[in-house]
C-alpha cells in the first residue's frame, strides 16, 4: 500500500478493514517523501467489504481541519440496538437518548450539550465526498430533528465525528458535534435474522456489481416496556458507484417507513406508580401515544479528479419526509405533524498548489420546506377510554428555509512543524413563515452570517517527547423554528455560537492519548415552540466548558478505547446550570478477535452522571431537580460455523436508569416531577448466513 502524505511530517492512525481479514489499526509516521507502508493482514472469520484508511487527526488538511476529529470503524463501534429501532451504532463518548420508545428518533448527546432533538448536533450521510444533511430544521417535534433510524447497520462502514464549528463544509446545526455516516461500497450476499421473545428483525443484502449494494430490512416487535409497541419498520438502503475515466459517480437511495406506539415519559421518583397525581399505566402516562414516519432520500455526487492535485465535486440530493406524532407530556395528548420536501446542491473545488498551501472553495445550497407544520391538542387521558376526543388547533404553518453559502478555505505547512487551516463561510438564509391560522403572524426575512474557522497545530518529530498541540476557533449557528404559535412576535432567526478548542495528543507504545479542552458560548434566543402551551421559549446566553480525555490501546488480538468527559454548562445571565446537559460521561469499549473457536467479542460500558433538570420540584421549588445516573453495558459475541458462512451471535444490553430525563408537571398539579423513559435490559440471538464461501487458503 503506497500513500502520499499531504504534509512534510505527520502521524497517522490507520484503521483498515479488508475482505476476509482481521481489522488492523496502527499508528505510523510519514515523511515528506512518498512513503511505502507494508501492512500484513491476517485472515479473519467474518467478511468486511470496505477498506477504510483514516488519519485520526494529528494531521490537519483542507477537508479535516478539526484537531479533535475521530474516525470510528468496525472495531470501534458496536450495534446500539441490534434488531431494534433507534441509533444504528454506539459512538464512544456520545450517549444516545430518547424521550420515548418505539421508532421515535433517538439523539446523540455531547458533554454539556442539552441538544433539542439534535438542534446543535449535525448529522450527515457521506455520498462520495458529499455531505448530505440528515437534520430537519423547524421539525414539528423538535428543531434540528436528526433521525438515524433510516440506516441499516450492515451498510455502515464508519462514522466520522468532529468537535463542531471547524469545517466550512458543515453549516446549519454543526455547533457542538458533526457526525458523518460512511456507507460500504460492497456487500456480499447475506441475510441476518435477529430475535427475542418480543421482537423479530430480518435483514438481507447483496451487491449486483463490485461497486454497489442493496440492503432491505423488515422489523416487527413490541419492545421491552409494559406498553407494547406493535412496531413495524421497513428500510431500503442502496448505493452504486460508477468509475468513468477520472470521474467517480456515486448514487445513493434510502427509503424508510416506521410505525409504533410509544411509552413516553413517566415519573421516576413516584412513590405510587398509580397515584392520580403521577399517573403511570404500564411504563406510560398515556397509552395512546404513537408515531408514524416515512422518508425517501436520493443523492448523487460526481467526484472528478481533474489532475493529481485538483478535484471538482458536483452533488445534489432530494428528500421527502412525513411525521405524525402523538405525545403526552403531562398536560394532555398533543399531535405534531408535517410533510416536507428538502433539496440541496453542492459544488466544491480542491487544488493542492504546494505543501504549503491547499485551496478549497465551493458553494452550498439547501431549501427545506415543511408544509402543514401543525400542533394540535387533544383531551387528557381517562383510564379505560382510548379515544382522542375533540382537538384544539394551536398552530399550523407552511415554513420555508432557503440558504445559499459560498465558502473557501486554505491549509498547509509553515516550516517543518506548524500546520494551519483558515476558512470562511458566508450563509445567506431566507426564512419564511406562512401562518395558516393567523395571517398577521406571517413574515419573511433574510439573515446573513459569517462563520470563520481557524486551526494552528504544532507537530513535532516522531522521536521527540513533545505532544502534538492544536488550537482551534470557529463560529457556528443553527436556524430557529420560525413559528410564532401562541406568542406575540417573530422569534430569533438563528442562534449563534463561538467555539474554542485546545487538543493535546501523543502516541506512546501503540497507546494513543488525547486531551481536549473546549469552551463554547451561545447567543440569547427566543424560539422553540412549547408543545403544551404553544408559547415560544426564551433562553438566555449560555456558556459550555468541558474537558475530554481519550485513551486507545491496540494489541494483536483487539483494542481498548476509553473516554472520560467532564463539563459545566450554564446560563450566563442567571448562573443556573443548563437543564438536561450531561456533566459526566465515561465510556469503555473493547473488542477481542482471537478467542477460542474463532469467537469474536465486543463490549461497551457507558456511564452518564446525574444531570440538573431545572427547578420546581418538591421539597424545595427553588432548588435544582436532579435525575438519576444511567449505566449501560452492551455486549456482542459471534461464533462462526461452516467455514464462516454461518455466524450465530448473542447481543446483550444490561441497563440501569432512565433516558430522556426532564421535568414535567401533571395536570392539574403545578408541582413538577422528574420524568424519564425506563431503559430495559434485554438479550437477543442473531443468525447470519452468507451465500458466498469465504474460506481463504
Amino acid at each position: 500500500m503506497r500513500l502520499n502524505s499531504i504534509f512534510p511530517l505527520c502521524l497517522l492512525l490507520f484503521s483498515i478493514q479488508a475482505s476476509a481479514y482481521q481489522s488492523l489499526s496502527q499508528t505510523l509516521a510519514c515523511s515528506d517523501e512518498n512513503t511505502l507502508f507494508e501492512l500484513q493482514l491476517q485472515s479473519r472469520i467474518s467478511r468486511t467489504d470496505t477498506v477504510v484508511v483514516t488519519a485520526d487527526v494529528n494531521d490537519v488538511d483542507v477537508l479535516t481541519p478539526d484537531p479533535a476529529e475521530k474516525v470510528f470503524v468496525h472495531q470501534d463501534m458496536i450495534d446500539a440496538n441490534p434488531g431494534r429501532p433507534g441509533a444504528p451504532i454506539s459512538i464512544p463518548g456520545y450517549p444516545i437518548e430518547t424521550a420515548s420508545s418505539g421508532i421515535k428518533a433517538p439523539q446523540y448527546f455531547a458533554p454539556g450539550v442539552a441538544g433539542d432533538h439534535g438542534e446543535p448536533i449535525a448529522q450527515y450521510v457521506g455520498v462520495g465526498s458529499y455531505l448530505v444533511p440528515n437534520n430537519l430544521s423547524a421539525n414539528a417535534h423538535g428543531n434540528g430533528y436528526a433521525d438515524p433510524n433510516l440506516f441499516i447497520p450492515a451498510t455502515l462502514s464508519n462514522v466520522q465525528v468532529d468537535g463542531g464549528a471547524y469545517n466550512v463544509r458543515e453549516g446549519n446545526h454543526s455547533v457542538n458535534v458533526a457526525a458523518v455516516y460512511g456507507l460500504r461500497s460492497h456487500l456480499d450476499p447475506f441475510f441476518t435474522l435477529t430475535g427475542d421473545y418480543r421482537d423479530i428483525d430480518l435483514v438481507a443484502g447483496m451487491s449486483p456489481t463490485a461497486d454497489s449494494f442493496l440492503a432491505v430490512e423488515a422489523s416487527y416487535g413490541n419492545g421491552f416496556l409494559k406498553r407494547l409497541e406493535h412496531r413495524q419498520q421497513y428500510k431500503v438502503n442502496s448505493q452504486r458507484i460508477f468509475k468513468v475515466g477520472r470521474h467517480s459517480l456515486t448514487l445513493m437511495g434510502i427509503g424508510y417507513y416506521g410505525f409504533s406506539y410509544n411509552a413516553g415519559l413517566v415519573p421516576i421518583f413516584a412513590k405510587n406508580a398509580d397515584d392520580s397525581n403521577s399517573l403511570n399505566v404500564g411504563d406510560t402516562i398515556d397509552p395512546r401515544q404513537k408515531d408514524q414516519t416515512h422518508t425517501a432520500l436520493i443523492a448523487a455526487s460526481d467526484d472528478w479528479r481533474m489532475a493529481a492535485n485538483q478535484q471538482l465535486q458536483i452533488s445534489g440530493f432530494f428528500r421527502t419526509y412525513n411525521l405524525s406524532l402523538f405525545s403526552n407530556f403531562g398536560q394532555g395528548l398533543i399531535r405534531q405533524s408535517e410533510f416536507r420536501t428538502v433539496t440541496g446542491q453542492n459544488t466544491s473545488y480542491i487544488n493542492k498548489f504546494a505543501e504549503s498551501f491547499s485551496l478549497l472553495s465551493g458553494v452550498d445550497y439547501e431549501r427545506d420546506a415543511p408544509r402543514r407544520d401543525n400542533l394540535d391538542h387533544y383531551n387528557l387521558y381517562v383510564p379505560g377510554d382510548p379515544s382522542y376526543g375533540p382537538f384544539t388547533r394551536v398552530d399550523s404553518s407552511n415554513v420555508t428555509l432557503t440558504s445559499i453559502a459560498p465558502y473557501a478555505a486554505g491549509a498547509g505547512a509553515i516550516g517543518q512543524y506548524l500546520r494551519y487551516y483558515a476558512g470562511w463561510r458566508r450563509d445567506e438564509i431566507d426564512v419564511e413563515n406562512k401562518d395558516l391560522l393567523h395571517s398577521t403572524n406571517s413574515f419573511q426575512r433574510w439573515t446573513g452570517l459569517n462563520s470563520p474557522k481557524a486551526t494552528v497545530s504544532f507537530i513535532p518529530k516522531h522521536s521527540w517527547l513533545l505532544p502534538v498541540v492544536s488550537g482551534s476557533f470557529g463560529k457556528a449557528f443553527f436556524t430557529e423554528d420560525p413559528r410564532i404559535g401562541t406568542g406575540t412576535t417573530a422569534g430569533s432567526a438563528v442562534a449563534t455560537a463561538r467555539s474554542y478548542q485546545l487538543v493535546i495528543s501523543k502516541t506512546i507504545q501503540k497507546t494513543d492519548v488525547k486531551i481536549t479542552l473546549g469552551h463554547v458560548t451561545t447567543s440569547e434566543e427566543l424560539a422553540k415552540i412549547d408543545a403544551d402551551t404553544g408559547l415560544q421559549e426564551n433562553q438566555g446566553p449560555g456558556r459550555l466548558q468541558f474537558i475530554t480525555a481519550t485513551v486507545r490501546h491496540n494489541f494483536s488480538a483487539g483494542s481498548i478505547l476509553a473516554t472520560f468527559s467532564k463539563a459545566d454548562a450554564r446560563n450566563i445571565d442567571s448562573g443556573e446550570p443548563t437543564p438536561e446537559a450531561p456533566r459526566t460521561i465515561f465510556d469503555l469499549l473493547g473488542n477481542i478477535q482471537k478467542l477460542p473457536f474463532g469467537i469474536h467479542a465486543q463490549g461497551e460500558f457507558e456511564f452518564v452522571g446525574r444531570k440538573p433538570l431545572g427547578t420546581g420540584c418538591e421539597p424545595d421549588l427553588n432548588a435544582q431537580c436532579v435525575g438519576t445516573s444511567v449505566k449501560e453495558l452492551r455486549a456482542a459475541v459471534v461464533r462462526p460455523f461452516l467455514n464462516s458462512r454461518l455466524e450465530i451471535g448473542a447481543n446483550l444490553l444490561v441497563a440501569s436508569g432512565y433516558s430522556g430525563q426532564t421535568v414535567e408537571n401533571f395536570y392539574p398539579s403545578e408541582i413538577k416531577e422528574v420524568v424519564g423513559v425506563r431503559i430495559p435490559s434485554y438479550a437477543s440471538i442473531s443468525l447470519t448466513y452468507r451465500l458466498n464461501d469465504h474460506t481463504h487458503r
